[in-house]
């Protein structure tokens, strides 16, 4: 008998198109989103036959809620304490369907390219901020 040992490995890059320098990359906070805030379809891609997770796309612009301290889409209109901007979402979150709470990473200081966020960000629109965010 002549056994063979096979190792197999994946890997994924992270698509970040609107990171527009490594700077702050190594300062993330950690943090915590309120999953029943965001939006399937505009914030996250339900579970398909290959990935049984919700997945919430890197680069959505955060708020966090002034009572629970946990985080959604930032939203200027909103009187939950999300109109104010704090950064964006660092890295994709899977989640599962259901779940209320995801854990994150927040991207808060650094150099972002406001035209790759996904749906758009427009920077003027951007009246307070806890984040040291410099927009291209």
């Amino acid at each position: 008998m002549d056994l063979q040992p096979i190792t197999y490995s994946e890997s994924a890059t992270a698509d970040r198109p609107w990171l527009a320098s490594t700077h702050g990359l190594d300062t993330p906070l950690t943090i915590t989103l309120d999953t029943a805030l965001f939006t399937q379809g505009a914030h996250y891609t339900p579970p398909s036959l290959h990935q049984p997770r919700n997945v919430m796309q890197a680069g959505i612009p955060l708020g966090r809620v002034t009572v629970t301290g946990l985080y959604g889409p930032w939203d200027k209109s909103a009187a939950d304490g999300r109109a104010t901007f704090t950064g964006v979402l660092l890295a994709d979150v899977p989640f599962t369907p259901g779940g209320t709470r995801a854990g994150a990473g927040l991207f808060w200081h650094g150099v972002i390219a406001a035209a790759h966020i996904p749906g758009g960000l427009d920077v003027s629109a951007i009246t307070a901020s806890t984040a040291q965010i410099h927009f291209v």
